[in-house]
């Protein structure tokens, strides 16, 4: 399989911008509210947290036939970063499986952001040989469940570290 680099995904009202260690800063402050850790686990990164991880992930994953693909999420109209989406595509026997999630910040919730988003990062990943999209979410995150539906997936009976385990399949 080729190697998957994320290209910038224009939505009707964001553009999902390829990962930058620049982006640290003002991505510190998106992902600052403690609440918004509640089912993703962990308290906010400071910046040069996000620099050092940001250097990681931009770097791309070690593992041969795994391509990190992450975005930062930018409400066109205010120009601001809101969030980020993610996809850790797998190459295998039959294509590529992609395992992607979302965050977005607090300030910025209940506004379609993380729905429109996944959207994108959907669409996009329907341009390569993706046969499956899978999300792991917590069973009482609602808001997580109704973005992986708008996004065609569906929750699976299988469990991984707490999480269902939701799929889309590609034909």
């Amino acid at each position: 399989m080729t190697p998957l680099k994320p290209e910038t995904i224009h939505t009707d009202r964001l553009v999902l911008l390829p990962l930058q260690v620049e982006h640290a800063d003002e991505m510190a402050a998106v992902l600052s509210d403690p609440d918004l850790h509640t089912f993703i686990g962990g308290t906010p990164d400071t910046a040069e947290d996000l620099r050092v991880r940001y250097e990681r992930l931009v770097a791309g994953s070690p593992r041969p036939g795994e391509f990190w693909c992450n975005w930062v999420i930018q409400l066109r109209d205010a120009a601001c970063l809101t969030g980020y989406v993610q996809a850790t595509v797998t190459a295998d026997d039959r294509g590529a499986a992609a395992e992607i999630a979302w965050v977005v910040g607090t300030r910025w919730q209940r506004r379609g952001i993380a729905t429109e988003a996944t959207h994108g990062l959907v669409a996009w990943l329907r341009k390569y040989p993706v046969h499956t999209v899978i999300a792991h979410i917590h069973p009482d995150h609602k808001a997580s469940a109704a973005v992986a539906t708008a996004a065609g997936l569906a929750p699976t009976n299988q469990w991984h570290d707490g999480e269902i385990r939701w799929q889309l399949t590609i034909s």
